[in-house]
């Protein structure tokens, strides 16, 4: 194992199995989606003490013994859309304690505010800025790194480093803190699996930021951490207390959603070749192919709200401050909203998905996600001519239960072309 100065993995640590086993093994859920939609769009389940303590190794962590799983479209949707009685504020209980106070699990008005302050960096000024010279750039390296090989497995070589490196350059981290960052980005994410590593990543991050932060305070630089301690709304700037969750928010959303929504991405037309041909022959279908893998693999399949009065959905009765578990994966693919909704059709009749969610807590870096698939994408085709799955690969699939994307993607092509 080379060193960590090297930009490789840190010894002992393998970061593709962490986020294999954040996954879960589940090859096709759909099925049973569809089985539970057709049942009760609203399923209350019963998990009980003992059964939520299997997913647990720490006895210090939060449970939950009873929620209602959302899976219909339509129902998604007016949960999503209503935050005064379905809030937010359940992170709190799982996120908001190795992260702080995100915008993740502020209501309104508090919510408004602080995600006023955050989007100014989001704006899309800022974006075209990063487009090619960091996002473009960080694609560009990777695939150097295999394109003349004519053969390579894109999840480890090109779509699972390639967002963390983006986020990493836009925050302005050192190159040889990249490792350690997605090592950390992982227990993070993991915090229902391991509460006490989970704490730990959030005390060291902290840490560093902390450094971050005083150091651009007194030296800005053209960096997201700047841009965040510099924004300003009616006359108000985030504090240190502020910035700190989110950034401990950003760096795993980006590690983790767009690795997996590109890989997601790749897998779909690469199974589909007509419709690969089809993007690589005419770029404007770029945008729709992407808004089909993504409503068509969901890359995060669940977010949670808590009921805040007694309410009915469904037909269902949902008692004041229970858990609220939307399936966005079963919400996506409800054939009242979208025909044949298992198939990958970048041609379908567009309708609207709810892979970022919906209403006041929509996504905030939706738009960056976007960008980034769609830079990726387009070097792909660059660069990569008569790509297709590699034939001896060993039945190249998507799992997952709770986050879904290919383990691996082996492919071929033809031969290397200059950057």
């Amino acid at each position: 194992m080379v060193s960590q100065q090297d930009g490789a993995p840190e010894a002992g640590y393998d970061p593709m199995r962490q986020f294999a086993e954040l996954a879960g093994d589940v090859r096709d859920p759909y099925p049973m989606f569809a089985g539970i939609r057709a049942d009760t769009p609203v399923l209350h389940v019963e998990l009980g003490a003992g059964s939520g303590a299997r997913y647990r190794h720490d006895e210090k962590a939060p449970r939950i013994s009873s929620l209602f799983t959302v899976t219909s479209y339509e129902l998604a949707q007016q949960v999503l859309t209503d935050n005064v009685r379905f809030s937010s504020a359940g992170y709190e209980m799982t996120m908001g304690q190795v992260m702080g106070r995100t915008i993740l699990q502020m209501d309104s008005p508090e919510h408004q505010r602080h995600r006023a302050l955050v989007a100014k960096a989001f704006r899309t000024r800022v974006l075209d800025q990063w487009s090619d010279a960091i996002i473009g750039a960080t694609v560009g390296e990777l695939i150097d790194g295999f394109a003349g090989d004519g053969h390579a497995d894109l999840i480890p070589q090109l779509t699972f480093p390639f967002p963390v490196r983006v986020i990493a350059r836009i925050l302005g981290l050192p190159e040889a803190d990249w490792p350690r960052f997605l090592r950390l980005s992982t227990q993070l994410i993991a915090v229902m699996r391991n509460w006490e590593g989970a704490l730990a990543a959030s005390r060291e991050l902290r840490g560093y930021f902390a450094e971050i932060i005083a150091d651009r305070r007194r030296h800005t630089r053209d960096d997201l951490v700047s841009q965040l301690i510099s924004a300003e709304v009616d006359g108000r700037r985030l504090s240190d207390e502020e910035i700190y969750p989110f950034l401990l928010l950003l760096l795993p959303a980006g590690a983790e959603t767009t690795y997996r929504s590109s890989s997601n991405l790749l897998f779909g037309l690469l199974s589909e070749p007509d419709q690969l041909e089809a993007v690589r022959a005419d770029r404007g279908l770029v945008p729709q192919a992407i808004e089909e893998a993504l409503r068509w693999e969901t890359p995060l399949l669940t977010v949670a709200r808590l009921a805040t009065e007694d309410v009915e959905l469904g037909g269902v009765r949902i008692p004041a401050g229970s858990f609220v578990a939307l399936s966005l994966g079963a919400a996506n693919r409800d054939p009242e909203q979208h025909a044949e909704p298992d198939a990958f059709d970048i041609f379908r009749e567009r309708a609207q998905h709810i892979s970022f969610g919906d209403g006041a807590h929509k996504c905030l870096g939706m738009h960056l996600a976007r960008l980034e698939m769609r830079v990726l994408l387009n070097a792909v085709l660059d660069r990569l001519p008569g790509l297709r799955l590699d034939p001896d690969a060993d039945d190249p699939h998507i799992h997952g239960l709770i986050f879904r994307s290919p383990p691996n993607l082996p492919v071929r092509f033809d031969e290397m072309l200059p950057a």
